[in-house]
């Protein structure tokens, strides 16, 4: 087995690995960060990228280059229902260079940050390389055990984040549990072209289901949201099920959704969990984005949450890690605790004050989710609404 040092190891090449990886490159610490995958090209990620993500590449002089590859702009979340459109959230009143979500394929932002992230001395991307466990002693995490087309590798490091994601093998290998979960609903992707100029709103509910629809440009990435655990029962009802019920909320889909959407091998579950840890840490190891606290796709906060953890802990932990001194479990529960507030109220809204966005059981109408209903009758708040999915409770900013 060959072995390595380096002073920080990030596992997961995702928003969180990647950005946390190049702010501490940037700050002089030498990092490794390593990526189980060939490249960054899978479907389906979340693609959103939220005003104070835009603010922190903003904030590092990149968002000229960034907003010169390509993505579209949204700046009003709309909803739609039985009883009629709301503008839920509104972007375009908030203050700041960029008040919109750009909505930009997650390979093109991780392929950005990572070229970002080479063009400094001590950082180093390894693909294709699989963390698996973690490696022990003298009482604290030292590294990890890496699989390689090459064969293995031990990193060790003074700290490695775990940034590897909702089912992360970093923090299954340090014994670390969720303290709370939630499992409110499954989603089913898939694409359908779009015609030129076409213009649907975000999100239609439907009676047992929620239809997203996301404009890519040349098609629809579309996200049929079901009850927690129908996947079988829909399924067994076929694939027709599925058009039925697009063609019921847009009839002008009906063609595409029959000449595209032929069988359940189109379509891609995701089975949504909300769940957060009660420590993030252990004696050298931190857990950052879902692998510190899985999100429901809700608002596509989740992406914007794991880049605020990143920013945060590079910002708090960089400077002792350029010094050459191990940060301590005081130093990695700081980070918790300057990034537990949001997460805390995010989970809550996705879980309490949004639950009845997410779909019943086909027997139940709802005529208006209570939120939409709120945000309609005072229009004011669909500012707040957005300063909260946008910007969040606590936006974090680089370190100069």
């Amino acid at each position: 087995m060959q072995t390595q040092r380096t002073g920080c190891l990030v596992v997961g090449g995702g928003p969180a690995g990647m950005m946390a990886g190049l702010l501490l490159a940037r700050q002089g610490v030498e990092v490794v960060v390593v990526e189980k995958h060939a490249d960054f090209l899978r479907d389906f990620r979340g693609d959103t990228v939220h005003p104070s993500t835009l603010r922190v590449i903003d904030e590092l002089g990149w968002i000229d280059e960034f907003l010169a590859l390509p993505h579209s702009k949204v700046d009003t979340i709309t909803v739609e229902t039985p009883a009629g459109r709301t503008d839920f959230a509104d972007f375009s009143r908030l203050r700041g260079p960029h008040p919109y979500i750009a909505f930009m394929p997650q390979w093109d932002v991780l392929d950005f940050l990572a070229g970002k992230g080479a063009t400094y001395p001590g950082f180093s991307l390894v693909r294709q390389a699989e963390a698996v466990e973690l490696v022990r002693g003298g009482g604290r995490v030292l590294g990890a055990r890496i699989k390689t087309p090459d064969g293995e590798l031990e990193v060790r490091a003074d700290l490695v984040i775990a940034a590897d994601g909702r089912h992360s093998a970093m923090r299954r290998s340090a014994g670390l549990r969720p303290a709370a979960e939630q499992a409110p609903m499954d989603v089913l992707w898939f694409r359908l072209s779009r015609l030129p100029g076409e213009d649907l709103t975000f999100l239609h509910t439907g009676a047992g289901f929620v239809l997203i629809t996301i404009d890519r440009g040349e098609y629809w990435q579309v996200a049929y949201v079901i009850p927690q655990g129908e996947y079988e029962s829909v399924r067994t009802t076929g694939i027709e099920r599925l058009h039925e019920d697009v063609i019921a909320v847009k009839d002008t889909l009906g063609d595409r959704m029959r000449a595209e959407i032929t069988s359940w091998e189109d379509v891609k579950l995701l089975s949504v969990r909300v769940d957060r840890l009660r420590h993030w840490y252990r004696p050298g190891l931190l857990c950052i984005g879902d692998a510190a606290h899985a999100m429901s796709p809700a608002g596509g906060v989740g992406i914007n949450l794991a880049v605020q953890d990143a920013v945060a802990a590079a910002r708090m932990l960089g400077p002792a890690l350029r010094a050459g001194r191990v940060p301590d479990t005081t130093d990695l529960r700081k980070v918790q605790r300057r990034r537990e507030l949001p997460v805390k109220a995010v989970q809550f809204a996705q879980t309490r004050m949004l639950s009845d966005l997410y779909p019943k059981d086909r027997d139940t109408t709802v005529e208006r989710p209570a939120a939409a209903r709120i945000v309609r009758r005072f229009p004011f708040l669909s500012k707040w609404t957005a300063q909260f999915i946008g910007v969040g409770v606590r936006p974090e900013h680089v370190s100069r």
